[in-house]
């Protein structure tokens, strides 16, 4: 037998051990955040994504001069830079692409009728985007500090910045995957991914582009979040505050808007 009962006799009730019931919130949390990490990180795609586009631009653009990034040397520029695209390509690309996929074969669905709260889900693929940019972030810096990259700043007003990018783009990540069919979310997702890289102030300077336009590209997300590293890596700012609106603004629009219209099927 699979469970012990002790039984009443008089009113004929019974005690049945170990009793069945959910686990706790935070644990089921915890288990479904280790689980999407595991399986973030064992895609070929999303490595490819997340880790080896990142960490190739970087060295190749530090090394070679194919963009002007304006005085100083080009790793000062570019790392900042790199890194707010490792966030954006965790953040909202991979997870866009993954949750799409898992709600047009029926995980989600699945998913949505377990104990888990819809609200624990969300939180559980927040962090298992941290988790994956904790890891992308420490290779990132060792290639920089590989390339000779001085940083400024102090590491609080990175770790706002970069929490409130993973906020931002995993709102809108999830919205994205959320509303869209799988294979439009799969292109729309890669196609924003190469127009940000382009235009998001990632590896070309946002004062290469026409006036109107940079007011236009200054308020997206990217933006904010690579301008606001680099003003604390490169020139030693405190903390970034127009930067750091932009994106807790997006944050919460993103964020809002997710658990607004996601559909689980």
């Amino acid at each position: 037998m699979t469970a012990e009962v002790t039984t009443d006799i008089a009113t004929g009730s019974g005690a049945y051990g170990p009793r069945p019931g959910a686990a706790p919130v935070g644990r089921m949390i915890a288990a479904q955040a280790s689980l999407e990490t595991k399986m973030l990180l064992r895609n070929g795609e999303q490595l490819l994504l997340t880790v080896i586009i990142p960490s190739l631009l970087l060295a190749l653009f530090s090394t070679v001069d194919i963009v002007d990034t304006g005085a100083g040397r080009a790793v000062d520029f570019l790392t900042p830079g790199v890194l707010a695209l490792a966030v954006m390509s965790t953040a909202f690309t991979g997870q866009a692409i993954a949750t799409g996929f898992e709600r047009r074969y029926g995980v989600l669905k699945r998913l949505g009728g377990s104990p888990l709260p819809r609200w624990a889900l969300m939180t559980a693929k927040t962090l298992s985007v941290l988790a994956t940019e904790v890891l992308q972030i420490a290779l990132l810096t060792l290639i920089a500090f590989g390339l000779g990259w001085s940083p400024r700043g102090g590491p609080f007003p990175v770790l706002v910045l970069l929490v409130l990018g993973t906020a931002a783009f995993s709102g809108l990540g999830l919205l994205m995957a959320g509303t869209l069919r799988a294979e439009a979310t799969l292109a729309a997702a890669n196609l924003v991914f190469l127009l940000l890289l382009v235009g998001g102030g990632v590896v070309v300077p946002l004062d290469k582009f026409p006036d109107t336009a940079q007011s236009v590209l200054g308020l997206l997300p990217i933006s904010a979040l690579s301008d606001g590293l680099r003003e604390v890596l490169r020139h030693g700012a405190a903390m970034p505050w127009g930067d750091v609106g932009i994106l807790a603004g997006w944050a919460v629009l993103g964020l809002g808007a997710a658990a607004r219209f996601f559909r689980w099927e």
